[in-house]
């Protein structure tokens, strides 16, 4: 057992904390049973390293029985060793080193796919990690993050994907403009989020969501440049029917994700 929490397995794995050791090191931080239990399922081969208190061992016994199925060795630390690791106040008793895993843009928008979701300069790491849970249970095919989009394994987008991280394709560091062309090159229809766009139910009864799309969501604060709106096929804005000043991106970003969802599987059911 690490009993240490000044010991330098302790500080290394708390130096993932960090964007520039995380790029140095290819390695990103886990924390959390349920983090680390989707890991196992999912992509096992990726976990480096694995920490667990006895007293979470003793609570979370499927996960360690998994990672011993699996062939990941689980080293105990002290309740202090792990709040040292961790990045969040409140790790739950786990936590994991993993390799970085980033998927080719090639491979995402060569595999025909259907819904894709491109972000462009999306700064908050929970907007982040949410939109990529949103794309993960509407379906989608693949997350593309433009080169100044918050890095995706910063711990707090790891976190807000809550397991999803491991079960969806993301390619990273492509520029708007080199993705766009691509996505549309891939037969995909290029959809920007704004406020400044058509109405989104106007946009789903005309039938224009029914084919192989990519929807272009961009920073929190202000939206897409001309620039990059001018590059897309189409404007959409998620209509506010009630009194709220604004809707937060990832709200907005999982609605139109869920529409185009809805609309190709009815699509679909129609011409089968």
């Amino acid at each position: 057992m690490i009993e240490n929490p000044r010991a330098g397995r302790v500080k290394a794995v708390a130096k993932l904390s960090r964007r520039a050791t995380r790029q140095e090191t290819g390695l990103f931080l886990l924390e959390g049973p349920q983090a680390v239990s989707e890991a196992i399922a999912y992509r096992p081969e990726l976990i480096e390293e694995l920490y667990a208190t006895p007293s979470a061992r003793e609570r979370h016994s499927d996960v360690a029985e998994a990672a011993q199925a699996a062939g990941i060795e689980l080293e105990f630390v002290t309740e202090e060793v792990l709040d040292a690791m961790a990045d969040t106040v409140t790790p739950q008793g786990f936590v994991a080193v993993c390799r970085q895993f980033p998927t080719a843009l090639k491979q995402i928008l060569s595999d025909r796919p259907a819904l894709v979701a491109i972000l462009e300069e999306v700064r908050d790491p929970g907007n982040l990690g949410t939109i990529i849970r949103a794309a993960d249970a509407a379906g989608a095919d693949g997350v593309i993050l433009t080169g100044r989009t918050v890095d995706l394994y910063n711990p707090k987008v790891v976190r807000s994907t809550t397991g999803s991280l491991f079960h969806i394709p993301i390619a990273v560091g492509a520029s708007l403009d080199t993705v766009v062309a691509r996505a549309r090159s891939a037969g995909l229809a290029v959809l920007a989020a704004d406020i400044k766009g058509e109405d989104l139910l106007e946009v789903r009864n005309a039938g224009s969501l029914d084919h192989p799309t990519a929807w272009v969501f961009g920073n929190e604060a202000r939206g897409l440049t001309d620039d990059s709106l001018a590059l897309v096929d189409a404007a959409v804005t998620v209509p506010i029917y009630g009194n709220a000043e604004s809707m937060n991106l990832s709200t907005a970003a999982s609605v139109c994700l869920f529409e185009s969802a809805f609309a190709q599987r009815t699509a679909q059911s129609s011409d089968d």
